[in-house]
């Protein structure tokens, strides 16, 4: 049987603004009735990328393909089969949430009249305010009804969730569940990292315009490390010089190490024969992921924030140490990274 083709395909990518490369030869493959994250930092490119796949920006080189069809030539076409919600969205002032979203649903040809009253009821929104009167976290409700009461192919959200408050959060994700069971494609880009965890079937983490690592996140778990907690009959000496293995301390009696995802099978199996009391593992988490691709830049920033506490002399100079227009359904809006920086 053949694989059904991708929803979003995007190979070798290429988007400049003067002399800044937004995006660097990008390849992204969403497939159809996946959720799937696109993470990375403001200014990495995720937004240029979902611009492209709008058709609101032409990409200097390379391809993309959204739902069989050319994003810029088939725009017209393509955006009465997909809906888009940017992290800041603009509204008529005139018009009431309820009419915003019909006349948005008018534009995609269409909505579920059943499934918009059922989003309105859990989402709490009062449809009968003009659009000036709304909190940020309400414009965003009327956006989420919109687009998911179209029963859209191909959800667009760019961080869709800013300004909603925790318990319209956990509404939003039991939504984007629903629409995945009905066979619905999302490409959501988030800063939320939990939520990524618990939405994403894939996961994509962007980096200067690339692509620098795609797929499950136990897939991605297995290319990381572990940490391990255990307590063992015997002392665990030598543990150190097993392949892969980093990191050792013991403090009252246990042992806590990480370790590579592929030498993780030996680790364990070492400490089996040492008789094993108890035993923890903690696979990396999201975050964990994405400092492996940006802890450099993180501790750029942490020393030169540093550095200026220094210089002002009201802080030592070594860091302390880390932790862990309207919108429209043809996308128009901005997305959540800042205009002023193209990527």
């Amino acid at each position: 049987m053949n694989e059904a083709a991708p929803a979003i395909s995007v190979s070798g990518l290429v988007k400049t603004f003067g002399r800044t490369r937004a995006l660097d030869g990008l390849d992204l493959q969403v497939r159809p009735g996946e959720v799937h994250g696109f993470l990375g930092p403001n200014g990495a490119g995720k937004s240029t990328t979902i611009r492209i796949l709008l058709g609101l920006l032409r990409a200097d080189s390379g391809e993309a393909r959204l739902l069989g069809g050319d994003p810029w030539h088939d725009a017209v076409a393509l955006h009465r089969r997909l809906a888009y919600v940017p992290g800041d969205v603009e509204l008529w002032p005139t018009l009431t949430g309820g009419e915003a979203i019909d006349l948005l649903a008018r534009l995609r040809g269409g909505l579920d009249k059943r499934l918009r009253a059922e989003l309105i009821e859990r989402f709490d929104l009062d449809p009968t305010k003009k659009g000036r009167s709304y909190s940020k976290g309400n414009r965003q409700k009327v956006a989420l009804i919109a687009a998911l009461a179209s029963r859209a192919e191909l959800l667009l959200l760019d961080e869709p969730t800013a300004g909603l408050d925790p318990l319209m959060e956990v509404v939003f994700q039991d939504v984007i569940n629903e629409a995945r069971r009905a066979g619905t494609t999302v490409l959501l880009s988030s800063h939320i990292l939990a939520q990524v965890e618990k939405l994403c079937d894939r996961v994509s983490i962007i980096r200067l315009g690339r692509i620098v690592q795609s797929g499950t996140l136990q897939e991605m778990r297995h290319l990381t490390r572990t940490t391990i907690e255990a307590d063992t009959v015997e002392p665990s000496a030598g543990l150190e010089s097993l392949a892969g293995v980093h990191d050792v301390r013991e403090e009252d009696g246990r042992v806590r190490f990480a370790v590579d995802g592929r030498h993780l099978d030996g680790a364990v199996k070492y400490l089996s024969g040492l008789g094993i009391r108890s035993l923890t593992s903690h696979p990396p988490t999201l975050e964990e992921l994405m400092l492996r691709h940006y802890g450099d830049e993180v501790a750029e920033i942490e020393g030169e924030s540093a550095r200026a506490r220094a210089a002002d002399g009201t802080a030592p100079a070594a860091a302390p140490a880390s932790g862990t227009g309207p919108v429209s359904g043809t996308g128009s809006g901005s997305g959540s990274e800042s205009d002023g920086d193209p990527r």
